[in-house]
């Protein structure tokens, strides 16, 4: 009966089962292991248990963490971080449609992996080359998806709270855009991406449907939602063609009163401007004729002179 042990290797990552070999481990222990890529450090996350049978065959934990042991990782951040400037230099130099996300190195330096993503499938032979001509060390390139980006660099999201993939989501469980639709949210772009963009693993949280109905697949989000927009314009005809035919009348007597009071406002100042045309007139006529009668005067004047 084989005694097994959860370890986790990156914060907030998957559990491995890994057979205890008799030592004496507890949770929180850095232990050191040996892993697909290699000699790795993780962490017990889960107390020994004993099972009666296992599909597969595990790997055994090789020992307890030493001081030496944590000395290789902190001096491997310096390798990583040599390989990640010079693996974006050849990238560049290159000219490959890629973005490189992370580096990460064994412990015993005996490979190197280069996380990176892509928009389709890409011919790093190349590449690899001129990386392991210059580190001499096993090289891997592996690509990733854009949640696993996320997951790896991290961040805060548009909740304030730093994203759940970073924290405490080890697994990534398909989200459809049913669930939005359930829960009557606004099928906005902004709100219902995440960081990654796609949509936000937290559409699940207080989804109650069942998970079998939903079609469980990354679905893109719509920019706009037809049906709704049409209903919502059929509604507002509706609407405007019932205020226009229950105040039609009203408007109609509004409309006469007005024209009557035009009318009468009309002729009122019609009457004004005759009276205004016959005193301007008259005072027109007394001008003239003063102005008549000084003009024979002094024509009277030089004749009388001569």
């Amino acid at each position: 009966m084989p005694e097994i042990v959860g370890i986790r290797f990156k914060r907030a990552g998957k559990t491995y089962d890994f057979d205890a070999a008799d030592l004496p481990l507890k949770p929180n222990d850095i232990v050191v292991v040996e892993s697909d890529f290699g000699l790795s450090l993780g962490k017990v996350v889960k107390q020994k248990r004993y099972v009666e049978a296992f599909d597969r065959p595990l790997k055994q934990v090789l020992r307890i963490a030493t001081e030496e042991d944590l000395n290789a990782v902190t001096e491997n951040k310096n390798l990583e971080k040599e390989a990640y400037d010079y693996c974006l230099q050849r990238i560049k130099a290159r000219g490959m449609q890629m973005k490189l996300v992370s580096t990460e190195a064994t412990i015993d330096r005996k490979r190197i992996i280069f996380y990176f993503t892509a928009d389709g499938r890409i011919d790093f032979r190349e590449l690899v080359k001129d990386l392991a001509a210059h580190f001499r060390t096993r090289i891997e390139m592996r690509q990733i998806g854009v949640r696993d980006e996320s997951k790896m660099i991290g961040g805060i999201g548009i909740c304030g709270r730093e994203l759940c993939c970073c924290t405490f989501l080890s697994t990534f469980d398909p989200v459809a855009i049913k669930m939005a639709k359930d829960q009557e949210l606004v099928l906005n772009v902004a709100k219902l991406s995440g960081l990654c963009g796609r949509l936000m693993c937290c559409l699940r949280y207080e989804f109650e449907g069942d998970l079998k109905e939903v079609a469980l697949e990354d679905e893109p989000i719509p920019q706009d939602e037809p049906i709704i927009l049409e209903e919502r314009e059929a509604t507002m005809a509706t609407i405007l063609s019932t205020i226009k035919e229950e105040d039609k009348e009203p408007i109609a007597e509004c409309t006469n009163d007005r024209q009557l009071q035009n009318q009468v406002n009309y002729s009122e100042g019609e009457d004004n401007n005759k009276e205004e045309e016959t005193t301007n007139l008259a005072t027109h006529h007394k001008e003239s004729s003063k102005t008549l009668e000084r003009r024979g005067f002094f024509k009277r004047r030089r004749h009388f002179k001569r």
